[in-house]
Protein backbone atom coordinates (compact mmCIF):
# COMPACT_ATOMS: atom_id res chain seq x y z
CA UNK A 1 0.00 0.00 0.00
CA UNK A 2 1.42 3.35 -0.77
CA UNK A 3 1.07 6.83 0.75
CA UNK A 4 -0.59 9.21 -0.68
CA UNK A 5 0.48 13.13 0.27
CA UNK A 6 -2.27 15.38 -1.02
CA UNK A 7 -3.58 16.58 2.38
CA UNK A 8 -1.58 17.51 5.89
CA UNK A 9 0.12 15.14 7.73
CA UNK A 10 -1.94 13.85 10.91
CA UNK A 11 -0.62 10.54 11.90
CA UNK A 12 2.27 8.53 11.31
CA UNK A 13 -0.04 5.47 11.12
CA UNK A 14 -2.35 7.13 8.56
CA UNK A 15 -1.71 6.11 4.53
CA UNK A 16 -2.68 9.24 3.43
CA UNK A 17 -1.77 12.41 5.69
CA UNK A 18 1.81 11.80 5.70
CA UNK A 19 4.40 14.75 4.34
CA UNK A 20 7.14 14.31 1.88
CA UNK A 21 9.68 15.84 3.98
CA UNK A 22 8.72 14.54 7.40
CA UNK A 23 11.26 12.40 8.83
CA UNK A 24 9.07 10.66 11.93
CA UNK A 25 9.77 8.53 14.33
CA UNK A 26 9.34 4.71 15.01
CA UNK A 27 10.48 3.65 11.73
CA UNK A 28 11.66 0.27 11.62
CA UNK A 29 15.24 -0.72 12.01
CA UNK A 30 15.92 -4.76 11.08
CA UNK A 31 18.50 -5.59 13.83
CA UNK A 32 20.87 -8.93 11.91
CA UNK A 33 21.28 -10.02 15.02
CA UNK A 34 17.73 -9.89 16.74
CA UNK A 35 14.60 -12.01 16.17
CA UNK A 36 13.24 -8.54 14.28
CA UNK A 37 15.63 -9.72 11.34
CA UNK A 38 14.86 -13.44 11.08
CA UNK A 39 10.82 -12.46 11.04
CA UNK A 40 11.69 -9.97 7.85
CA UNK A 41 13.81 -12.34 6.46
CA UNK A 42 11.06 -15.44 6.44
CA UNK A 43 7.91 -12.51 5.19
CA UNK A 44 10.68 -12.14 2.19
CA UNK A 45 10.43 -15.80 1.84
CA UNK A 46 6.32 -16.07 2.09
CA UNK A 47 6.53 -12.66 -0.11
CA UNK A 48 8.59 -13.94 -2.89
CA UNK A 49 6.67 -17.74 -3.60
CA UNK A 50 3.40 -15.98 -2.98
CA UNK A 51 4.08 -13.16 -5.50
CA UNK A 52 5.15 -16.32 -7.95
CA UNK A 53 2.04 -17.69 -7.27
CA UNK A 54 0.04 -14.53 -8.42
CA UNK A 55 1.88 -13.68 -11.51
CA UNK A 56 0.78 -17.24 -12.75
CA UNK A 57 -2.54 -17.34 -11.43
CA UNK A 58 -3.92 -14.28 -12.49
CA UNK A 59 -5.73 -14.12 -15.47
CA UNK A 60 -8.08 -12.69 -17.53
CA UNK A 61 -11.99 -14.21 -16.86
CA UNK A 62 -11.17 -14.33 -13.28
CA UNK A 63 -13.30 -12.72 -10.69
CA UNK A 64 -10.76 -10.25 -8.56
CA UNK A 65 -12.72 -11.09 -5.35
CA UNK A 66 -11.63 -14.75 -6.01
CA UNK A 67 -7.78 -13.75 -6.77
CA UNK A 68 -7.66 -11.57 -3.45
CA UNK A 69 -9.17 -14.27 -1.72
CA UNK A 70 -6.23 -16.94 -3.37
CA UNK A 71 -3.87 -14.66 -2.68
CA UNK A 72 -4.29 -14.16 1.20
CA UNK A 73 -5.15 -17.62 1.13
CA UNK A 74 -1.49 -18.31 0.17
CA UNK A 75 0.23 -16.30 2.37
CA UNK A 76 -1.95 -17.82 5.50
CA UNK A 77 -1.38 -21.28 4.20
CA UNK A 78 2.75 -20.93 3.72
CA UNK A 79 2.61 -19.58 7.73
CA UNK A 80 2.41 -15.52 7.40
CA UNK A 81 -0.74 -13.32 7.44
CA UNK A 82 -1.66 -10.68 4.98
CA UNK A 83 -0.31 -7.32 6.06
CA UNK A 84 -3.14 -5.65 4.66
CA UNK A 85 -5.88 -6.60 2.40
CA UNK A 86 -5.09 -7.44 -1.35
CA UNK A 87 -5.23 -4.25 -3.39
CA UNK A 88 -6.70 -5.01 -7.12
CA UNK A 89 -6.75 -0.98 -8.68
CA UNK A 90 -7.73 -1.24 -12.01
CA UNK A 91 -6.66 1.00 -14.92
CA UNK A 92 -6.96 4.77 -13.48
CA UNK A 93 -7.06 3.37 -10.26
CA UNK A 94 -3.48 3.56 -8.41
CA UNK A 95 -4.04 1.89 -5.07
CA UNK A 96 -6.21 0.82 -2.22
CA UNK A 97 -9.06 -1.04 -4.47
CA UNK A 98 -9.75 -4.29 -2.68
CA UNK A 99 -12.85 -6.21 -3.55
CA UNK A 100 -16.17 -5.47 -2.09
CA UNK A 101 -18.27 -7.95 -0.24
CA UNK A 102 -20.12 -10.18 -3.14
CA UNK A 103 -17.97 -8.33 -5.99
CA UNK A 104 -18.51 -9.38 -9.33
CA UNK A 105 -16.00 -7.73 -11.57
CA UNK A 106 -14.12 -9.24 -13.80
CA UNK A 107 -10.63 -9.37 -14.61
CA UNK A 108 -10.69 -8.32 -18.73
CA UNK A 109 -7.27 -8.47 -21.00
CA UNK A 110 -7.36 -4.65 -21.83
CA UNK A 111 -7.17 -4.30 -17.95
CA UNK A 112 -3.96 -2.48 -16.15
CA UNK A 113 -4.20 -4.46 -12.58
CA UNK A 114 -2.11 -3.07 -9.94
CA UNK A 115 -1.75 -5.87 -7.32
CA UNK A 116 -0.25 -4.89 -4.40
CA UNK A 117 -0.06 -7.24 -1.20
CA UNK A 118 1.61 -7.46 1.74
CA UNK A 119 2.80 -10.11 4.10
CA UNK A 120 4.08 -9.73 7.82
CA UNK A 121 5.23 -12.33 10.41
CA UNK A 122 4.97 -10.92 14.02
CA UNK A 123 4.38 -7.50 12.76
CA UNK A 124 7.33 -7.41 10.01
CA UNK A 125 5.92 -6.13 7.10
CA UNK A 126 7.49 -6.98 3.74
CA UNK A 127 5.47 -5.07 0.87
CA UNK A 128 5.85 -5.51 -2.90
CA UNK A 129 3.74 -4.93 -6.11
CA UNK A 130 3.25 -5.98 -9.64
CA UNK A 131 1.19 -5.26 -12.33
CA UNK A 132 -0.69 -6.97 -15.39
CA UNK A 133 -2.15 -6.24 -18.58
CA UNK A 134 -2.27 -9.10 -20.51
CA UNK A 135 -2.90 -7.25 -24.12
CA UNK A 136 0.45 -5.87 -23.32
CA UNK A 137 -1.43 -2.34 -24.80
CA UNK A 138 0.31 -0.59 -21.74
CA UNK A 139 3.69 -2.55 -21.83
CA UNK A 140 5.99 0.52 -21.92
CA UNK A 141 3.49 2.10 -18.97
CA UNK A 142 4.84 -1.17 -17.18
CA UNK A 143 7.97 -1.49 -17.86
CA UNK A 144 8.42 2.35 -17.04
CA UNK A 145 7.47 1.62 -13.71
CA UNK A 146 9.66 -1.21 -13.21
CA UNK A 147 12.79 0.34 -14.49
CA UNK A 148 12.10 3.02 -12.11
CA UNK A 149 12.38 1.04 -9.36
CA UNK A 150 15.44 -0.82 -10.43
CA UNK A 151 16.80 2.81 -10.50
CA UNK A 152 15.52 4.06 -7.12
CA UNK A 153 17.56 0.72 -5.53
CA UNK A 154 20.45 1.62 -7.71
CA UNK A 155 21.17 4.60 -5.26
CA UNK A 156 19.69 3.72 -2.11
CA UNK A 157 22.21 3.26 0.59
CA UNK A 158 23.22 4.25 4.28
CA UNK A 159 23.61 8.16 3.79
CA UNK A 160 21.65 8.52 0.72
CA UNK A 161 18.79 11.56 0.91
CA UNK A 162 15.04 10.55 -0.26
CA UNK A 163 15.29 13.20 -2.99
CA UNK A 164 18.36 11.16 -4.58
CA UNK A 165 15.67 8.71 -4.66
CA UNK A 166 12.88 10.29 -6.24
CA UNK A 167 14.95 12.21 -8.86
CA UNK A 168 15.59 8.71 -10.23
CA UNK A 169 12.04 7.45 -10.14
CA UNK A 170 11.53 10.57 -12.10
CA UNK A 171 13.93 10.59 -14.63
CA UNK A 172 13.54 6.81 -15.71
CA UNK A 173 9.59 7.61 -15.98
CA UNK A 174 9.98 10.63 -17.92
CA UNK A 175 13.08 9.37 -20.23
CA UNK A 176 10.03 6.78 -21.57
CA UNK A 177 7.77 9.52 -22.20
CA UNK A 178 5.72 9.33 -19.00
CA UNK A 179 5.25 11.19 -15.83
CA UNK A 180 5.50 10.05 -12.06
CA UNK A 181 2.42 10.24 -9.68
CA UNK A 182 4.05 12.89 -7.89
CA UNK A 183 1.86 12.65 -4.74
CA UNK A 184 2.19 9.03 -4.15
CA UNK A 185 5.41 7.46 -1.95
CA UNK A 186 6.84 4.65 -0.77
CA UNK A 187 7.20 5.00 3.19
CA UNK A 188 9.06 3.18 6.21
CA UNK A 189 7.93 0.42 7.63
CA UNK A 190 7.83 -0.55 11.34
CA UNK A 191 6.28 -3.42 13.62
CA UNK A 192 2.30 -3.57 12.58
CA UNK A 193 2.53 -0.33 10.77
CA UNK A 194 2.34 -0.12 7.10
CA UNK A 195 3.01 3.79 7.03
CA UNK A 196 5.52 4.02 9.60
CA UNK A 197 6.44 7.78 8.81
CA UNK A 198 9.24 8.68 6.30
CA UNK A 199 8.20 8.45 2.60
CA UNK A 200 9.97 7.82 -0.26
CA UNK A 201 9.00 10.22 -2.86
CA UNK A 202 8.53 9.43 -7.29
CA UNK A 203 9.88 12.94 -7.30
CA UNK A 204 12.72 14.79 -6.18
CA UNK A 205 11.53 15.63 -2.46
CA UNK A 206 12.09 15.32 1.11
CA UNK A 207 15.17 15.41 3.24
CA UNK A 208 15.29 12.24 4.94
CA UNK A 209 19.05 10.44 5.43
CA UNK A 210 19.00 6.83 4.91
CA UNK A 211 20.53 4.89 8.01
CA UNK A 212 21.82 1.44 8.19
CA UNK A 213 19.29 -0.96 9.15
CA UNK A 214 16.02 0.97 7.94
CA UNK A 215 13.39 -1.34 6.16
CA UNK A 216 11.24 1.01 3.34
CA UNK A 217 8.72 0.10 0.84
CA UNK A 218 9.99 1.52 -2.56
CA UNK A 219 7.13 1.82 -5.13
CA UNK A 220 7.06 4.20 -8.22
CA UNK A 221 4.26 5.01 -9.83
CA UNK A 222 4.21 5.83 -13.85
CA UNK A 223 1.21 7.12 -15.92
CA UNK A 224 -0.04 8.62 -19.26
CA UNK A 225 -2.55 11.02 -17.52
CA UNK A 226 -1.47 14.27 -15.62
CA UNK A 227 0.54 13.08 -13.00
CA UNK A 228 -1.31 13.44 -9.54
CA UNK A 229 -3.99 11.20 -8.00
CA UNK A 230 -6.97 12.29 -6.01
CA UNK A 231 -9.49 10.40 -3.46
CA UNK A 232 -12.27 8.37 -5.15
CA UNK A 233 -15.73 7.93 -3.75
CA UNK A 234 -14.54 3.98 -3.06
CA UNK A 235 -13.43 2.97 0.34
CA UNK A 236 -13.22 -0.47 1.08
CA UNK A 237 -9.96 -0.24 3.60
CA UNK A 238 -9.80 0.76 7.02
CA UNK A 239 -7.28 0.94 10.25
CA UNK A 240 -8.13 1.12 13.88
CA UNK A 241 -6.34 4.39 14.48
CA UNK A 242 -7.72 4.74 18.45
CA UNK A 243 -10.30 2.46 21.07
CA UNK A 244 -12.28 3.35 22.78
CA UNK A 245 -16.08 2.92 24.48
CA UNK A 246 -18.82 2.23 22.04
CA UNK A 247 -22.30 1.92 22.45
CA UNK A 248 -23.78 0.27 19.61
CA UNK A 249 -23.69 -3.51 19.37
CA UNK A 250 -22.61 -4.51 16.25
CA UNK A 251 -19.74 -1.84 16.40
CA UNK A 252 -18.10 -3.20 19.65
CA UNK A 253 -18.45 -7.02 18.22
CA UNK A 254 -16.71 -5.52 15.39
CA UNK A 255 -13.65 -3.18 17.58
CA UNK A 256 -12.98 -6.35 19.43
CA UNK A 257 -12.60 -8.53 16.13
CA UNK A 258 -10.66 -5.58 14.61
CA UNK A 259 -7.98 -5.09 18.14
CA UNK A 260 -7.36 -9.27 18.27
CA UNK A 261 -6.81 -9.60 14.81
CA UNK A 262 -5.70 -6.59 12.88
CA UNK A 263 -4.53 -4.26 15.75
CA UNK A 264 -3.12 -0.86 13.85
CA UNK A 265 -3.23 -3.25 10.11
CA UNK A 266 -5.58 -2.52 7.57
CA UNK A 267 -8.39 -4.51 7.37
CA UNK A 268 -11.13 -4.50 4.16
CA UNK A 269 -15.07 -4.38 4.99
CA UNK A 270 -15.28 -7.98 3.62
CA UNK A 271 -12.93 -9.12 6.48
CA UNK A 272 -15.24 -8.37 8.96
CA UNK A 273 -18.33 -10.22 7.35
CA UNK A 274 -17.77 -13.62 8.93
CA UNK A 275 -17.55 -11.89 12.68
CA UNK A 276 -20.72 -9.47 12.08
CA UNK A 277 -22.98 -11.60 10.09
CA UNK A 278 -24.58 -9.34 7.52
CA UNK A 279 -22.95 -6.54 5.36
CA UNK A 280 -26.20 -4.38 6.75
CA UNK A 281 -24.20 -4.90 10.02
CA UNK A 282 -20.70 -4.62 8.46
CA UNK A 283 -21.64 -1.11 6.92
CA UNK A 284 -23.42 -0.23 10.27
CA UNK A 285 -20.48 -0.77 11.95
CA UNK A 286 -17.62 0.97 9.92
CA UNK A 287 -19.96 4.11 9.83
CA UNK A 288 -20.36 4.26 13.37
CA UNK A 289 -16.60 3.32 14.27
CA UNK A 290 -15.33 5.88 11.23
CA UNK A 291 -17.86 8.83 12.50
CA UNK A 292 -16.19 8.52 15.93
CA UNK A 293 -12.88 8.60 14.68
CA UNK A 294 -11.71 5.36 15.46
CA UNK A 295 -11.20 3.98 12.24
CA UNK A 296 -9.31 5.48 9.46
CA UNK A 297 -10.54 5.00 5.98
CA UNK A 298 -8.62 4.52 2.77
CA UNK A 299 -10.19 6.36 -0.05
CA UNK A 300 -9.53 4.30 -3.48
CA UNK A 301 -7.18 6.63 -5.40
CA UNK A 302 -7.99 7.78 -8.88
CA UNK A 303 -5.45 9.50 -11.67
CA UNK A 304 -6.45 12.90 -12.24
CA UNK A 305 -7.28 12.49 -15.52
CA UNK A 306 -7.85 8.97 -15.73
CA UNK A 307 -4.81 7.96 -17.00
CA UNK A 308 -4.03 4.58 -16.74
CA UNK A 309 -1.27 4.08 -13.74
CA UNK A 310 1.94 1.07 -13.67
CA UNK A 311 2.98 0.14 -9.90
CA UNK A 312 6.24 -1.45 -9.44
CA UNK A 313 6.79 -2.53 -5.43
CA UNK A 314 9.51 -4.21 -3.48
CA UNK A 315 10.43 -3.92 0.27
CA UNK A 316 14.45 -3.09 0.80
CA UNK A 317 16.39 -2.97 3.85
CA UNK A 318 19.06 -0.37 3.85
CA UNK A 319 22.79 -1.28 3.85
CA UNK A 320 25.91 0.82 4.67
CA UNK A 321 26.46 0.65 0.72
CA UNK A 322 23.74 -0.77 -1.04
CA UNK A 323 20.05 -2.25 -0.28
CA UNK A 324 19.03 -6.07 0.55
CA UNK A 325 15.93 -6.17 -1.75
CA UNK A 326 13.31 -8.43 0.05
CA UNK A 327 11.19 -9.83 -2.94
Amino acid sequence: MTTHTAQTQESTTEHDHEDVTHAGHGHASADHHGDTHKHYLEAARVATSVRSFAEDFVKPGLKLLDIAEKIEAEITEQGAAPAFPCNLSLNEEAAHDTPLIGDERILKESDVLKVDFGVHVEGCIVDQAFTVNTDNQYAKLIEAAENALQDALSVMKAGANVREVGQAIQDAIVKRGFKPVENLCGHSLAPYVVHAGVSVPNVPRGDYIFQEGDVFAVEPFATNGGGKVTDGSLDEIFSMVQDKPVRLPQSRKALEFIAEKYQTLPFARRNLLAALGSQASVDLAVRDLTRQGILHDYPVLVEINKGMVAQAETTVIIEKDSVKALV
